[in-house]
This record gives C-alpha cells, structure tokens and sequence, in this order.
C-alpha cells in the first residue's frame, strides 16, 4: 500500500506534500453547481464584484476537499477505514480561481480503536497555502487508520 500504517504515525511529525494543484474556474463552477450551493459569491460574476473582494471566490467546501484530499497518496491510500469526522475547520484567506494550492499535514496525535482490534485513530491537521504561502485553510480530522496486517 502507498498509504501509512497506524503504527508509522507519531505526533508531531510533519508531511510536505509534493502535489500541488491549481483551481480553475471549471473546478469551482462545476463544484458548485453540483452541490446545488447558488451563493452568487461564487457564480456570479457581475454580484462578486460588489463584494469585498471584488471577485468570485472558490466554494470553500471544494478548498476543503482539496486540501485533504492532496494527502491520500502519501498517507492513506489503501490504509484508511474511514473518515470519521472534522473536528476543526478554519478559511483564513479566500481561494480565488487561479490559484495554486499545497497541503501540509501535522500529525496531532493517535490512540488505538476501542471498537476495532485492528485499527487505530489517528488525529491531522491539514493546513492548505496557496502561491503566496497564505494560509487558506485549517482542517483538524480523525481518521481511522488501519493497523499492520
């Protein structure tokens, strides 16, 4: 498996993913759309400019999934159970169509499953920069991880 065992987390430790990614306006107009969300903040071009911004802004809900999807790869791919909830999530600055997005994760601590013998809980944060190393997003999850065969 490419992904991490329970056993190979440790609190602390600190991933810096190598794939990053650039949103495009077909990522979050199709996003957006998709899950019915009609906030003109983020479809709506001509509204987006009465905004603060003065343009329309990424749904954040795709920033979030982007941000912790980046890591699957290197962290668990085939190694996961499940996800089992956000605990923490912050969008410090906006996402903007063309911006590139990296991942970092931290890893905040693990214990083992009380309900699986085989599987621990392992505790991310996820931190999402775009190009001008802002942070964009904070995401603390629990994910179940499987322990080694």
């Amino acid at each position: 498996m490419a992904g991490m065992y329970y056993e190979e987390f440790e609190p602390e430790q600190v991933f810096k993913h190598p794939v990053t990614r650039t949103v495009t306006e077909l990522d979050n107009v199709l996003f957006t759309t998709m899950t019915h969300n009609t906030q003109p903040l983020h479809l709506d071009a001509e509204f987006a400019k009465t905004t603060p911004f003065g343009e329309r802004l990424v749904n954040s809900v795709f920033t979030l999934g982007l941000i912790v999807g980046l890591p699957v790869t290197e962290l668990s791919l085939g190694t996961t159970l499940g996800n089992l909830g956000f605990e923490k999530v912050r969008f410090p600055n906006p996402v903007r169509v063309g911006d590139t997005l990296r991942s970092e994760t931290r890893i905040l601590s693990k214990r083992p499953s009380k309900k699986w013998p085989n599987a621990g809980i392992v505790y991310f944060e996820h931190i999402g920069y775009n190009q001008r190393n802002e942070v964009v997003a904070v995401i603390e999850r629990a994910g179940l991880m499987m322990k080694r065969p």
